[in-house]
């Protein structure tokens, strides 16, 4: 009886344990791939940082040059440390961290398992900034954050670690859905967020006028610098089953033209990578509006244990050829941010 509970133990454990992404190794460049490296060396100046497990399996942050060099690891604990954001001047990281070793990312919404972080860019001054949260973003000034804490969306002041709710998906939406990656337009006016739970869509949240504009389904929706325009992931379509959109929204956040279903002009696919590498996921524009960093994999979907590769492509270039692959690991790699700078 002792041996077989002993077995059961130590088969759970195992179970536990391969749950955890894979570390993986380091794999070489195509050709293709390599010659996309050395042309973008002196196009792009900056950071990108992003959530990777290849030296722990439950993931730490990583950071590395715009072009893909010099690529180092940021943050090192126990924990899951992901969702990575730059500060409005890129000195410093927001993240989100679990508060109890592995926790797999489509439990994200369980906010009393996630705190947020910042961290200096070069590894100092790491602190908690907010308890009981994920998906933390920046405001422009610095100096506060919004996250979600379940259904819930905050503004958190910094300095006087005060926080104000801005939004309830289950009072304004539907009883049982939660906030996914919110993000408050530049102005402050409008939340686009990805809805889950008993309501699964996109949308935008105009704050003032109490309404919801759906933008589709899909995930991961964002706004561009200017905030006229979102960012969201197409899910069943695209060459690897998932694609890019962009979208004009008018000073409301209601969608500029209808796109349902099959539906979806030509005009607002911004990305789909040719090749068998196209599930593309976690796109993300730096502050400019002109360069889109994102990953992609070949086989698989989850986020935080598939092989995902960071990529880089300055959106006001050819689509099929202007990309580059940044990353050459076969651990997992997700959510990249891109902060540019002039040199």
């Amino acid at each position: 009886m002792v041996r077989i509970l002993f077995t059961v133990v130590l088969s759970a454990i195992c179970f536990l344990y391969a749950q955890e992404a894979p570390t993986g190794s380091t794999v070489q460049p195509q050709s293709r791939e390599q010659k996309a490296l050395e042309t973008i060396k002196g196009k792009v100046h900056g950071k990108i940082v992003w959530s990777s497990s290849r030296s722990n399996s439950k993931h730490d942050i990583w950071i590395m040059n715009a072009d893909g060099t010099d690529q180092k690891q940021l943050t090192k604990n126990d924990n899951v440390d992901w969702f990575s954001r730059f500060s409005p001047d890129g000195k410093t990281v927001l993240f989100a961290r679990s508060k109890a070793g592995w926790e797999k990312e489509s439990e994200a919404d369980v906010f009393d398992r996630w705190d947020l972080f910042s961290i200096s860019i070069d590894g100092t001054d790491e602190k908690k900034v907010a308890e009981n949260g994920c998906w933390g973003t920046w405001r422009p000034g610095g100096d506060s954050i919004v996250f979600a804490r379940g259904s819930k969306v905050f503004i958190k002041d910094l300095k006087s670690n005060t926080e104000t709710e801005i939004f309830d998906a289950e009072v304004s939406i539907k009883k049982g859905t939660y906030s996914q990656q919110p993000q408050l337009s530049p102005d402050g006016k409008k939340i686009a967020i990805t809805l889950r739970g008993s309501s699964r869509e996109t949308g935008v949240w105009n704050i003032e006028k109490k309404e919801w504009y759906k933008t589709g389904a899909g995930c991961q929706i964002d706004w561009f610098p200017d905030g006229k325009k979102l960012l969201r992931m197409n899910e069943g379509q695209g060459n690897g089953g998932t694609e890019v959109l962009a979208f004009a929204v008018d000073a409301d956040g209601k969608p500029v033209g209808k796109f349902t279903g099959l539906s979806i002009p030509k005009n607002m696919r911004l990305m789909d990578l040719p090749g068998r590498r196209s599930h593309e996921y976690f796109p993300k524009l730096d502050q400019t509006g002109n360069w889109l960093v994102w990953c992609a994999t070949q086989t698989g979907h989850e986020h935080d244990m598939f092989d995902y590769e960071v990529y880089i492509w300055n959106i006001n270039t050819d689509k099929k050829n202007g990309f580059v692959r940044l990353t050459f690991h076969s651990g997992n790699d997700r959510w990249p941010d891109l902060y540019t700078t002039s040199q």
